[in-house]
């Protein structure tokens, strides 16, 4: 892609009211999935699963694109369209996850450094030849006693910026994505000052290996206290300081915000985004938006249960999720619509 439409999809990534779907679970990380549901871990199973997903009629209206997976990339629906080519005839960006997941940083316990640079050039030519607009690569930084490391932060911010500036010359437009762990104790003090502490150093990397920010997405964790610390942050506080955060680190330049759930609640993870959007609406450079895996799809998942006659009830629980989110994003999310299942 030239670098017009490289901007192109950036900005139609964070369109108005919309999202993006994250269903890029490895085939060990959705095993678990379904294994809550008691369905078998097979290809077909998977593919079908995808398919449903894919296929809700309406979903386009809140989603702008979805982050596959390797395999799911090179599926088809079951009328044999091609899962790229299907999502792109309905109005949405196929993207792929393209990291090789996160391993042990050599001398830091308990901590990890994302994989994949090696061959990334070549397999980021082959995902747009299958018809990806776009890519993600995770990194993940965890608090706990005396970490995250010096090292840690700048092994996962190199690594970030290597892949943004490999996947900008083969014609993707990268998803940055720096998930400060909800796992621990800690304060939402110490959660502020490890996201500052992170996002300065991806972008001081990504400006270092020469990306262009208008041409990508920051997929960051929102600043919430960790899962068990005694004092649990109410909504408007950590729309404040995750807020707060991005403003301090993340440049104007940036085409948009697009947040991870990070095993928060589904209504929670809705209910944070729509306070940023409605406490901070016209005074942000970027757009703030979603891109939930398991808080859009885990409705979906229990209504499902592999079972084909359940096909219409998991795809109007996606509908459901996807347009509450939707509506956070202008900042017009009532709790009140959960209960009545329509974004009315």
């Amino acid at each position: 892609m030239s670098a017009h439409e490289l901007a192109t999809v950036a900005k139609a990534m964070v369109a108005p009211g919309k999202g993006i779907l994250a269903a890029d679970e490895s085939t060990g990380t959705i095993a678990k999935r379904f294994a809550g549901i008691k369905v078998e871990n097979t290809e077909e199973n998977r593919r079908a699963y995808r398919d449903m997903l894919f296929t809700a009629k309406g979903v386009s209206q809140a989603i702008s694109g979805v982050i596959l997976y390797d395999e799911t990339l090179r599926q088809k629906s079951a009328d044999g369209t091609p899962f790229a080519e299907l999502l792109a005839k309905n109005g949405i960006l196929p993207g792929i996850k393209v990291d090789a997941g996160a391993k042990e940083l050599a001398f830091c316990a308990g901590e990890t450094v994302t994989e994949g640079l090696d061959g990334l050039a070549k397999r980021c030519a082959e995902y747009v030849k299958l018809g990806a607009k776009f890519a993600k690569w995770r990194a993940v930084i965890t608090i706990g006693r005396d970490i995250p490391s010096s090292t840690c932060i700048a092994a996962n911010a190199h690594a970030l910026a290597r892949y943004a500036a490999i996947c900008q010359a083969a014609g993707l437009v990268p998803i940055v994505e720096p998930e400060v762990l909800m796992d621990g104790d800690h304060t939402i003090e110490r959660c502020e000052e490890v996201t500052e502490w992170t996002l300065n150093a991806v972008y001081e990397a990504l400006y270092l290996n020469r990306v262009t920010l208008e041409h990508s997405v920051l997929k960051p964790s929102m600043v919430i206290s960790g899962k068990g610390c005694a004092r649990q942050a109410g909504v408007d506080e950590v729309a404040e300081r995750t807020v707060r955060i991005l403003k301090r680190t993340v440049p104007a330049a940036v085409a948009g915000i697009v947040f991870l759930s990070g095993g928060q609640s589904d209504e929670l993870a809705t209910a944070h985004l729509n306070a940023m959007n409605r406490m901070f609406a016209g005074n942000l450079p970027w757009p703030l938006s979603f891109s939930y895996g398991r808080a859009l799809q885990q409705p979906c998942l229990k209504a499902w249960r592999g079972s084909a006659s359940n096909v219409p009830a998991a795809q109007a629980a996606l509908l459901h999720r996807s347009r509450m989110n939707s509506l956070a994003t202008l900042g017009k999310y009532q709790a009140g619509l959960e209960k009545q299942g329509l974004a009315a």
